[in-house]
């Protein structure tokens, strides 16, 4: 039997202000998708692909996530909430406050994604990669969102969230793998994307290419269009 995934953070701390009056009471990981909390089938998922242990980073009605998920037991997940700080500590500082119950290697993703990948296959890169942190890549050419990878043969060569260039075609995928010593790279950074950049400039950021598009409920739109992609799994 294959082994477990080694813990996983996921990011679910944001307002979700673009969905406007739909999250004014409901968090976004708990926005009806499909006929349930998208939290759900996003976990469902992970457990699928061999999942256990989950750290839920949340913050804005983060109770109301906490209260509606619960521990995972149903799942066959360990699920653990850290809270945000009062401040405002940025993606990766709510994955400094997730390091604790962490350890020192694990996989990071966002709270409003849906990513159909071979976890296992993403973990195993990394492990033979060597690198301190692993990033997950699609060939994109300006069709999910603006591109912002360059990409070449398992590594992730510059990556440029705020300011991309015309050589990149890829993007972000959204599923990264991290450890304490990536972290320790900027030790000051507000925003994950702060940190994958200097790794990638140091030669020190694996890749690993997906092969099928993402889904997510950042807005109205996208939300509308995930929920006719899960319902017609069901």
């Amino acid at each position: 039997m294959a082994g477990a995934l080694p813990p996983i953070c996921i990011l679910a701390g944001g307002k979700g202000t673009r969905l406007g009056a739909i999250v004014d009471e409901t968090p976004k990981p708990l926005v009806e998708v499909a006929g349930a909390p998208f939290l759900r089938h996003q976990l469902a998922l992970l457990a699928s692909h061999g999942a256990e242990r989950i750290v839920l980073s949340v913050g804005y009605l983060g109770e109301l996530i906490e209260a509606g998920i619960g521990d995972g037991a149903d799942l066959g997940l360990d699920i653990t909430y850290v809270y945000d700080s009062p401040r405002l500590d940025g993606t990766a500082g709510a994955i400094r406050n997730c390091l604790p119950q962490l350890g020192d290697r694990f996989m990071v993703l966002y709270g409003d994604t849906y990513l159909r990948i071979d976890y296992r296959a993403v973990d195993a890169a990394h492990l033979a990669s060597g690198q301190p942190a692993l990033m997950t890549v699609l060939r994109n050419e300006g069709a999910w969102d603006t591109s912002n990878v360059i990409y070449d043969d398992g590594i992730v060569v510059a990556y440029d969230k705020r300011a991309p260039t015309p050589e990149m075609h890829w993007i972000d995928y959204g599923l990264g793998v991290l450890t304490a010593e990536a972290m320790a790279v900027r030790p000051d950074a507000s925003d994950l994307a702060d940190l994958y950049t200097d790794l990638a400039q140091d030669g020190r950021l694996a890749g690993y290419l997906a092969d099928q598009r993402f889904y997510e409920i950042g807005t109205p739109d996208a939300l509308a269009e995930t929920d006719r992609f899960l319902r017609a799994l069901t």
